[in-house]
């Protein structure tokens, strides 16, 4: 009986060796595992298959999120932009709702807070003279009693910061002694604090006064108790940093195109991206090889949704109708660039017409529909 690709003749060459078994057991296990290694192939092309999809889905899906963040009637295209001319002097930052336009802000004074500080004493638990005073602003007027209760500094600091006076207290020491000094919670002139009807043996002295800002916007006087501004401009806010008396600031508020601009590069990155990994599986050549997805008609479907989905136009809209006429072009390989001069102009010259554009871009429900 003769078994089909196994070698039963003897070794001629060895005296007395007779049959050689070891090979012809490793060439019985190796036609046995015949059916095992089609198996380990058929693993390994679905491993690679699995990897591609993976890869694919994760470049489609970041597309999608970069076109939605271009379309969205809430994003990028919303977003304002205040710009200060003297940062130095004074930041701005604006809210979607804020009205394009320039303003021109002179700062004559900055809100300050209101301060006291009293004569030393030897230490901060030396015994004070009993008695009254009176402290007004921040939070009214309070009859504050120096006795048993809150007779040095320490105890007076506890006792005023446990009350609802409108003041914060803390003991300075320093080589003269022990001082406390008071500071208010309220800037500008809600918040000014005076010291009257003293006799607890303490001397408080002013150290600043609390006053308003005051500033004048497209030359009309305004005043506010704080250095943050937001009521004279709806949606912008003003942080107030330096006096600048004489001195115009020009605070410009308008379209984020900067932001817009990263926005649309962005996009343009995703998709390269995406349509790379997408052609790379159909790559051959001296240096390269089809991928594992090569023979799947629905990447080919995948391609062509990407490749029409950029082509897309709309009419009218002023001439910006299609990504070209914004300056995004598409390459002989598929992929986009950006010629950023004219996108700046496009964004410049006709920020409604591309906003409108992007609006409308279906891609996002195109590509979405494709890769699924």
């Amino acid at each position: 009986m003769a078994t089909s690709g196994i070698n039963l003749s003897q070794n001629s060459s060895s005296q007395g060796t007779g049959i050689d078994v070891t090979t012809i057991v490793d060439q019985i296990i190796f036609t046995e595992q015949a059916p095992e290694r089609i198996w380990q192939q058929q693993q390994l092309a679905l491993a690679a298959q699995t990897s591609s999809l993976n890869s694919l889905s994760s470049g489609v899906n970041a597309l999608k999120d970069k076109v939605q963040a271009l379309s969205d009637l809430s994003g990028v295209f919303s977003s304002q932009l205040a710009t200060s001319s003297r940062l130095d002097l004074v930041s701005v930052s604006a809210q979607p709702n804020a009205a394009a336009g320039a303003h021109t802000l002179v700062i004559d004074h900055l809100a300050t807070v209101s301060s006291y500080y009293t004569e030393p004493v030897t230490n901060s638990s030396t015994t004070l003279a009993h008695g009254t005073l009176t402290l007004s602003g921040g939070q009214g007027t309070n009859l504050i009693t120096i006795d048993a209760t809150n007779d040095t500094l320490d105890k007076l600091s506890t006792f005023i910061n446990a009350h609802n006076y409108g003041v914060q207290t803390s003991v300075i020491n320093d080589a003269d002694g022990a001082r406390l000094a008071l500071v208010s919670k309220t800037s500008g002139l809600p918040g000014d604090l005076t010291v009257t009807l003293n006799n607890t043996g303490l001397v408080f002295h002013k150290s600043a006064d609390g006053i308003n800002a005051g500033f004048s916007l497209d030359a009309v006087p305004l005043s506010s108790t704080t250095n943050t501004v937001s009521s004279p401009v709806p949606g912008v806010t003003l942080n107030l940093l330096a006096v600048s008396p004489g001195t115009p600031i020009t605070i410009s508020v308008g379209p984020d195109t900067a932001g817009i601009t990263q926005a649309i590069n962005d996009f343009v990155s995703a998709y390269n991206s995406a349509i790379g990994s997408v052609t790379s599986q159909f790559r051959t050549g001296a240096n390269s090889s089809a991928g594992p997805l090569a023979s799947s008609s629905a990447l080919r479907s995948v391609q062509g949704s990407l490749l029409s989905d950029v082509a897309f136009s709309i009419t009218g809209n002023n001439g910006l109708v299609n990504l070209a006429s914004l300056g995004i072009d598409l390459q002989n390989d598929g992929t986009l660039s950006v010629d950023k001069s004219k996108l700046s102009t496009a964004l410049t010259t006709q920020f409604a017409d591309v906003k409108t554009f992007f609006n409308l871009l279906p891609a996002a429900l195109a590509i979405i529909s494709a890769a699924t």
